[in-house]
């Protein structure tokens, strides 16, 4: 009985020991890179890690979104197999899935990376996707990855977490829009070099996952660094495909990134609740007939499709990213609610105020007339989107034209030679609400759509912008026609001329219905070209609201 007691003992004790073993050894035995004489990936990984990264022993759960760079140790050996590997270093973002399994201390990887600025600008591929899996050794911190080799077109658990993942949906949606890296180079895989690398290459990947710390981090936690290394040996003989690349990441904050885009959405809803007040004041402003023909048709029809544009491409984001819906869907509501309403009503207003005439015409006349008005409409709005997809290599330059909205109002004044059409906060406040979102895209360095900063174009849009705002406050101020030297103008017709005092010497003014005195000439008396007198104030405020004699009904000159 005491022998069967200690030979019981004595396996328990193998068994410990083996246990043991297989624990602490995955780094080096269950290791996927392939044992070669070059070594240095382990090398590297052993020095880079630290004794308090094996302490204390929790399971880290390192599922998220990594963005980061990558880069070759060895920047003139870039790729002696495939030589569109022009660039040495670019950036990178790694989506990652972790799974427990029912070995203690390892978990199952799943994910794709993503690299930009692989090949050469000349080539049809711009970046490049790579779908990886291995395992997580949590103990040691250790990642080790290799390429998936399930068949293109399978779909697994790491599409259903980038299809879920409003960091890279909205990415990807900003990269379609915005042209930093096109979505249709990047996700078309058997015309781009990285097809062929697969077949004749393996890719392996062994990292080192540490947690940033809460002083760099700005108090966030569960925040993780990886860095490794990518390597890639031939299929065919000991040759690499490529030389080792650093891979060198950090996990995004999704709810930094939720609440980054949370209030840009209320940025928006804030700044067109700002544009109805603007558009409310200028309405009010032009609330006459005549105030109305002096405001430009094409502007108020030019900010329309932009808030039109603005509302589609707020409502296609809120599809794309469901978690994001409501936040999206408001701010599109909202633009909808600007152009729509608001605009489309002004812009009616300026319509029948430049055709006087045609009032008294029947409803039929009026509706084909109405119909080709919202046509036109439309048809430019659908057009723009067209050409802004044909010509999507220069957005830039085309937004800047879609700011380019006061230059019709301008022009209008200078050819009418319009006096104040335009409420001075109308123009402050428009010029300023609509510079606000292109300047948060391409100006803030921490935007939510992961778009490079352009500090060049946000100079030249803002000086573009304030010079049109600068010419029609002039213009308000200082005449229609001030910056245009007098030797070129065109005579205008003086309702100061002189006429014969002594042929009327009491006449009525048909406005205010008192008498003018004719025998003292001064400023108080004006006279229209059909040689009706009036008072000077009273002429003026009639010719606010209708330009056109109260006496005979003829239209009037500018005064």
């Amino acid at each position: 009985m005491k022998s069967w007691n200690f030979s019981s003992i004595l396996c328990r004790l193998s068994f410990g020991f083996l246990f043991f073993f297989l624990v602490t050894w995955p780094v080096n035995g269950l290791r996927p890179l392939r044992q070669r004489p070059r070594s240095w990936g382990d090398e590297w990984l052993l020095a880079g890690k630290e004794e308090h990264d094996l302490g204390p022993f929790s399971s880290w759960n390192i599922t998220g979104t990594y963005r980061g760079n990558w880069k070759f140790l060895d920047s003139t050996n870039g790729s002696s197999k495939f030589p569109d590997f022009k660039k040495s270093n670019g950036n990178s973002i790694l989506e990652l899935i972790s799974t427990p399994t029912k070995i203690t201390g390892v978990h199952y990887v799943q994910g794709v990376i993503i690299f930009h600025d692989v090949f050469d600008n000349e080539h049809d591929a711009g970046g490049a996707q790579v779908r990886v899996e291995g395992v997580y050794i949590w103990p040691f911190r250790q990642l080790r990855m290799v390429a998936n080799s399930g068949k293109e077109g399978e779909f697994g658990q790491e599409d259903d977490y980038l299809l879920s993942n409003p960091y890279h949906l909205l990415g990807v949606f900003s990269s379609q829009v915005f042209q930093e890296s096109p979505r249709e180079k990047l996700w078309k895989r058997k015309h781009s070099p990285i097809y062929e690398m697969e077949k004749h290459c393996n890719v392996e990947i062994a990292a080192q996952i540490t947690r940033v710390s809460s002083s760099k981090n700005d108090g966030d936690h569960n925040k993780y660094h990886l860095e490794g290394l990518m390597e890639s040996p031939s299929v065919d003989d000991d040759l690499d495909c490529f030389s080792p690349m650093l891979l060198n990441a950090t996990s995004v904050n999704i709810e930094v990134y939720y609440s980054k885009a949370v209030n840009y959405t209320l940025m928006v809803t804030f700044i067109s609740f700002l544009q109805v007040l603007l558009l409310i004041r200028q309405m009010e402003h032009s609330n006459t007939q005549s105030g109305a023909a002096k405001v430009s048709l094409l502007m108020i029809g030019h900010q329309a499709i932009m808030d039109a544009y603005i509302c589609l491409l707020h409502l296609t984001a809120g599809i794309l990213v469901e978690s994001l819906f409501n936040a999206f869907a408001t701010a599109a509501f909202f633009k909808f609610v600007v152009f729509s309403i608001f605009e489309m009503r002004y812009l009616l207003a300026i319509w029948k105020a430049n055709r006087p005439m045609n009032n008294g015409e029947n409803w039929e006349t009026m509706r084909r007339e109405l119909s080709v008005l919202y046509s036109r409409f439309y048809g430019i709005l659908l057009g723009g989107i067209l050409v802004m997809y044909e010509f999507h290599k220069y957005l830039r330059f085309i937004l800047l034209l879609l700011h380019s909205f006061w230059i019709p109002q301008i022009i209008t004044n200078v050819v009418r030679d319009s006096r104040k059409p335009l409420h001075p906060h109308y123009i402050i406040g428009m010029t300023i609400t609509r510079t606000a979102v292109p300047l948060y895209i391409f100006g803030c360095p921490h935007n939510f759509m992961r778009i490079e900063t352009d500090k060049n174009w946000c100079i030249c849009l803002a000086v573009f912008m304030g010079f049109q705002a600068s010419i029609l406050l002039l213009q308000h101020y200082l005449g229609s026609r001030w910056f245009i030297p007098r030797q070129i103008l065109p005579e205008k017709y003086s309702y100061y001329r002189r006429f014969d005092q002594g042929s009327n010497n009491a006449i009525d003014c048909v406005i205010c219905m008192t008498a003018i005195d004719l025998s003292q000439r001064s400023n108080d008396c004006m006279v229209t070209p059909c040689d009706h007198f009036f008072h000077s104030g009273c002429l003026q405020r009639w010719m606010d609201v209708k330009m056109e004699c109260p006496t005979c009904r003829r239209p009037l000159p500018p005064a």
